[in-house]
């Protein structure tokens, strides 16, 4: 029986322009691979112009800081300061609490802050209690003294994205400030932690990226890593790689934006796009399996009538469509065999789309017929 293809939603309001299917400089002919890091179990991009490439080409990755596109901005308030526009941004949740609310000034703020003063003080001390785990003093603490000092700024390098400034420089190309607040005084002050919002891709597009499009260079510990040195070092990190894998390599190769990430709220595994997340709603929701020439063997999960039927209906209220992407196993295929991505020639890979039947929508197409 062949499946019904629905066309996909496209989305009200777009903001990007399509540009190319994969980050690749196919009009000049220049590819130079891009620079990233493995830390961890993800591949971290650094450089701003690789970040943009990858992700504006492909739509690989997220940010670390951002919900999908890297963005520097985490707070889009502004404050003005001596004359001057100040970006206002809070590395913390109760931070951003307090700068939601309207600030007063003058003798509004005088007034306010005599009839308010418990609350005031309560806030303060949240705020003193959420910059104090950033490494912030608010207004009138001590210095800390030289000791402490060494010991922060000795702990930025295991702190990737985390820069300790201790003066203000005008040539910093993302200043980041903070409010401090006061029982008297609202101020503006430099925040000593810089975050820069890098790409995270995770071990499949990374993979795919270094094997498939040789647009990309991982390194570990700075020593760059050749393909069979990645493969095998992504496989004792994800003891399902391989399979997840062959299915993302296979829906790439047919034109599909695939998103690893995304799929986590709905139970699934892959969220294929029409050419990317910002021009189209997901069309499928892939589940991927691991079966043997028989349909047979250790499943990835375990799966019942009622997971199954939830998980069809929570694809379905969400406008999507369920795919079993079942990536078959040849019987000689030996565990030697799969330290090598030679192997993924031999994987088969069979789609099987799942639809909740509904009583109703069957007698009406008898009644058609």
């Amino acid at each position: 029986m062949q499946a019904e293809f629905r066309p996909p939603r496209r989305r009200v309001r777009i903001y990007e322009e399509y540009r190319a299917p994969f980050p690749l400089d196919v009009e000049h002919g220049q590819n130079k691979p891009a620079e990233a890091e493995l830390l961890h179990n993800h591949v971290l991009v650094y450089g701003e112009e690789h970040i943009h490439r990858i992700y504006s080409q492909g739509f690989f990755g997220k940010g670390i800081l951002s919900r999908s596109k890297p963005e520097f901005c985490v707070f889009d308030q502004w404050e003005e300061h001596k004359g001057q526009l100040l970006p206002v941004v809070s590395p913390s949740s109760d931070v951003l609490h307090e700068l939601s609310e309207p600030v007063t000034k003058g003798d509004d703020r005088k007034e306010a802050g005599a009839t308010n003063g418990a609350d005031s003080r309560r806030k303060r001390s949240r705020l003193s209690n959420s910059l104090e785990s950033q490494n912030l003093r608010p207004e009138g603490e001590p210095e800390p003294d030289r000791e402490q000092e060494v010991v922060r700024e000795s702990n930025q390098e295991d702190r990737p994205g985390c820069t300790y400034n201790e003066e203000y420089e005008p040539s910093d190309p993302h200043p980041t400030f903070v409010l401090v607040a006061s029982d008297s005084e609202v101020c503006v002050r430099r925040c000593p932690i810089t975050l820069l919002d890098y790409l995270q891709l995770s071990l499949v597009e990374a993979f795919f990226l270094v094997y498939s499009l040789g647009c990309l260079s991982v390194s570990l510990h700075q020593e760059p890593l050749s393909v069979i040195q990645l493969w095998q070092t992504f496989r004792s990190l994800d003891k399902d790689f391989v399979c997840l894998y062959s299915v993302y390599h296979h829906f790439r190769s047919k034109g599909w934006v695939a998103k690893m990430g995304g799929g986590a709220k709905y139970g699934v595994d892959l969220m294929l796009y029409r050419k990317g997340p910002p021009f189209y709603h997901a069309s499928y929701s892939v589940v991927v399996e691991k079966v043997d020439h028989l349909f047979t063997g250790s499943t990835m999960r375990s799966f019942s009538w009622r997971t199954l039927a939830a998980l069809s209906r929570i694809t379905a209220n969400v406008s999507k469509e369920l795919l079993l992407c079942y990536v078959i196993f040849p019987a000689d295929l030996s565990e030697a065999d799969l330290d090598s991505p030679m192997c993924l020639s031999r994987l088969k890979v069979q789609e099987v789309v799942i639809s909740r039947w509904v009583s109703s929508k069957e007698r009406a197409e008898q009644d058609d017929l």
